[in-house]
Order: C-alpha cells, then structure tokens, then sequence
C-alpha cells in the first residue's frame, strides 16, 4: 500500500523525479486558474444578473462573513489567499472520485508548502498592517522576556498546522484504502463518501486557523487612555 503520492513515479533522470504529488498539483492549480477566469469573464456590474453570477456572490458574500467574524476588519483584503487555500484543499479531496487520482495533500511535502504559505503571509499582513516597528514590537508583549516563546511559538504553529493536514488526509485514503482490500464493493463507496465530507472539512478548518493567525498579527493594540488628573 502506498502512504504518500510521492511512491507514484510517472518519470525519472537521475535525481529529478515526476512523482504524482507534483503532477496533480500543477494539475490542481491549473484547474484553479483556468476554472477562476473561465467564471468570471461575464460577470456583469448592472442589475441584470444570472443565476450563476448570484450563487457566487452569495458564496463570496458567506466566505468574507466567515474571515470577519474570525477578527480581520477589512475581510475583501485577504479574501483572495484564504479562499485559495480553502478552494486547493477541497478540490484536492474532491476529485478523489476520479479514478487513479490519489490527493496531493496526502503528502507532506505538500501539507508544508501550504503552511508555508500561512507563515510567510502572517508577517506580510501584520507589517502591512501595523508597520515594521509595529509588528516586531508584537514578539516583545507583554514582556521581553516572552520574545523567544513567541518566535519559538510562531515556528511550531506552523509546523502543526503541516503534520495536521497531512495525517488527516493520509488517515482518510489508507481507511480507503484497507476498505478496499477488504471488501471491495459496499464499505469503499461509503469511506469515498465520508472521505469527501472530512477534506471538506480539513478545507474549512485549514482555511479558519489561517485567518486566525493573520488575525492575531494584524490586531493592533491601542494604547491604554492616560488617567484624568483634573
């Protein structure tokens, strides 16, 4: 049984490899990419809409409620990174229905690029935010003593948010797999099913702890008011 994509090598020269993790991912992405403008090239800005144009300003509309509720105030400024996070996530668990397709997520190497992404877009935002000085200020609070727990806490929230996506969704297709092995008619068909429900969910959860940890760099503190000594 294989664990990971990354056993599945389509072409090889030397040390360079064609695994599946990389083939389905650039897949994955072309998809996005082509699906995204394909969508919306013929959306309108007048008062006639189509269906189609209202079912996606709906599904925006839910997406940005969700990232304010999280904290973020200005919810369209980071709309375009969470929502791609979210939407590589679940189309990576939904075409598990097609056959021979085996999720780039099941791979490390993938669930860490992912949660690079987060760790490199936290500081971006909070910087754009609160500025340099005030960002950095940030790792010093309440004290300076904190400065090294909170580097220390910024790398394994990173590191947790990749193991965790990647056991979830390699826990999922090994079920399917033993299933499948098993019994090969009845029980895979309801695991495929149940295995699309939990990457939906892996999505929502993926795409929430991210807005979370943009949340907490981009709050800004305001200062405690002086006391009136009149």
């Amino acid at each position: 049984m294989r664990l990971s994509p990354d056993d599945i090598i389509f072409w090889q020269y030397g040390f360079f490899k064609l695994n599946a993790t990389i083939l389905w991912t650039w897949g994955l992405m072309f998809v996005l990419a082509v699906g995204s403008e394909r969508i919306t090239r013929k959306l309108s800005t007048g008062l006639q809409r189509s269906r189609w144009q209202n079912f996606l300003e709906i599904i925006v509309t839910a997406i940005e409620k969700q990232i304010e509720e999280v904290g973020l105030r200005h919810p369209e400024k980071y709309l375009g990174f969470l929502g791609t996070l979210f939407l590589f996530v679940a189309m990576a668990s939904l075409c598990t229905v097609i056959p021979g397709y085996e999720p780039p997520t099941g791979s490390l190497s993938t669930t860490a690029a992912l949660a690079l992404c987060v760790f490199v877009a936290v500081p971006l935002f909070g910087i754009e935010e609160q500025g340099v000085g005030g960002y950095l200020k940030s790792y010093a609070q309440p004290t300076a003593i904190m400065l090294p727990f909170n580097i220390i806490s910024e790398i394994s929230r990173t590191v947790a948010l990749a193991v965790r996506l990647f056991g979830n969704m390699m826990s999922g297709a090994m079920i399917i797999g033993i299933l499948l092995t098993i019994t090969p008619l009845i029980f895979p068909i309801a695991m495929t099913a149940l295995g699309l429900l939990t990457g939906m969910v892996q999505a929502y959860i993926f795409g929430i702890l991210a807005a979370v940890y943009i949340a907490a760099a981009t709050r800004v503190r305001k200062p405690k008011p002086e006391p009136d000594v009149t």
